[in-house]
């Protein structure tokens, strides 16, 4: 039977906390003296009036099991999303709940896909909101009502486990709040750190280094400038950028580790090692095509290469070139790594690299397999085997990923057929929703965003987002018979 009492108590809490992060934009309304701070002052004050009564729901048993922990995730993102419209409608900034839904969705998922056509006519409270909501996202709200969650008597680790994306189960520490505390002590710090990059050294304002060291720990890719990073065409800017964008890529167990000196640890990790020499191999690939195919010097084509591939493959979604006029191949190679992802327990989406790795190493065994029937031959990462469960779960995964993509693409598509390029249209705007990256292909290419899509195809879209966040399964069980039976 599902504790229906935990769950409603637990959204309250949800809706509290966003009540309590819309202050922030609208002290920046405040500041800047803008319009919009009377739309974030009523949205706190109707985020916070529901989720109050929510609150003081007191649950007859307090431990939350595994339904509860995969529901209230699941409806946790669809609350903050919807809760996450109310300054986009009240300000008069988007006019549509179909669009407003689409980008607060973008923003909890850290896909950074995008409805607005001039960002820099938007209000700073309003950027801000857009960033906070990557931020937020990134490391998952969840993780951090983890933390608190002992101060309301409410046992989390059935909560945690629903969250963490990817198949592994490492912790930084045994206790599930400490875990949740350290996470969000590395994210935090790691974002501090960029911000005085950017600030003092690269030479951004203020309020622009604040947006976007936060969409950049959360690989979000939400930008206060139309060109985004392209905005600004310099080394002292990109370079950190990236160098950033890759470490919010690697699992923060990694980041521990390397914060304590533990580097046997790190580069022990077949994940990590794989996603290193798998991002240094394409981007020495993607940089020879680009000197031959782009009038530029080295340095820059190796910047715009470099960019481009860490940019995706840990589904950030900066942009620094419209890479689709570069060349049909490169078009192609960009549009693989929609599909790839960066390492497991990091804030970046996709399928992450520990699966590729898995499924290649099972593949590679399964043909041996054919040769050699007799054979006890097992997956190993870390040097350790893989159970059979992980494995088949991996495979399931991969099947499930491709189907929604398939299905989601064909739905698009049919509701898209007056959009120019409607079939590259949906396959990279499904693609890059389910992977949480941003830029996608022909009319919501790099250079372009949204809006032009119609609002029943934004509001698939949306839950496509939320779907590829909570890596699939935490949603889709829902759709299972099963899991509503009191057995």
């Amino acid at each position: 039977m599902i504790n229906y009492r935990i769950v409603i108590k637990l959204l309250g809490v949800i809706l509290l906390v966003m009540g309590l992060f819309m202050l922030f934009p609208l002290g920046t309304a405040a500041f800047y003296k803008e319009p919009d701070f009377k739309s974030f002052l009523y949205s706190a004050i109707i985020c916070i009036s529901i989720g109050l009564p929510f609150f003081i729901v007191k649950p007859s048993i307090k431990e939350i099991g595994k339904r509860e922990g995969y529901l209230i995730v699941t409806l946790s993102w669809v609350v903050m999303s919807i809760a996450a419209t109310l300054p986009y409608l009240l300000s008069g900034a988007i006019h549509s709940f179909g669009a407003a839904f689409f980008e607060a969705s973008s923003g909890f998922t850290t896909t950074g896909a995008s409805v607005f056509n001039d960002i820099e006519a938007l209000p700073h409270g309003i950027l801000l909101w857009r960033s906070l909501t990557q931020w937020i996202g990134g490391m998952g709200i969840i993780v951090l009502t983890v933390a608190i969650l002992p101060l309301l008597g409410v046992g989390g680790v059935q909560l945690f486990s629903a969250e963490s994306p990817g198949p592994t189960k490492d912790k930084v520490h045994p206790k599930i709040k400490e875990t949740a505390k350290r996470l969000w002590l590395i994210y935090t710090a790691l974002t501090v750190i960029l911000f005085l990059i950017l600030y003092l050294i690269s030479g951004m304002t203020c309020f622009d280094a604040v947006n976007h060291a936060m969409t950049t720990m959360s690989t979000g890719g939400f930008s206060t400038k139309n060109a985004s990073l392209a905005h600004w065409d310099s080394p002292i800017v990109q370079y950190p950028i990236i160098v950033f964008m890759f470490l919010a890529g690697t699992n923060f167990t990694i980041l521990y580790f390397l914060l304590k000196a533990k580097i046997k640890k790190v580069f022990y990790n077949e994940e990590f090692v794989t996603y290193l020499i798998g991002t240094i191999v394409i981007t020495f690939l993607v940089t020879f095509s680009v000197i031959c195919h782009v009038n530029e010097g080295l340095e820059k084509s190796f910047r715009l290469a470099l960019f481009q591939v860490v940019s995706l493959v840990t589904t950030t979604g900066f942009v620094t070139a419209d890479y689709t006029t570069w060349s049909n191949g490169l078009t192609m190679t960009f549009f693989m790594l929609l599909f790839l992802g960066a390492c497991a327990g990091s804030t970046s989406g996709g399928i992450k690299v520990v699966r590729h790795v898995i499924f290649f190493k099972n593949t590679i065994l399964e043909f041996k397999r054919l040769l050699h029937p007799r054979a006890l031959l097992k997956v190993k990462m870390n040097k350790e085997v893989i159970p059979e469960k992980v494995t088949a779960h991996v495979m399931v995964f991969l099947l499930v990923y491709l189907m929604v993509f398939c299905l989601g693409s064909i739905l698009i598509m049919r509701l898209n057929g007056d959009v120019a390029l409607p079939f590259q249209t949906a396959l990279g705007a499904v693609a890059t929703c389910i992977g949480n990256i941003g830029p996608g292909l022909g009319a919501v290419g790099p250079v372009y965003n949204f809006s032009i899509l119609p609002d029943a195809s934004k509001i698939i879209l949306s839950f496509i987002m939320i779907i590829g966040r909570l890596e699939l399964f935490s949603v889709l069980i829902l759709f299972s018979p099963s899991f509503w039976r009191s057995n």
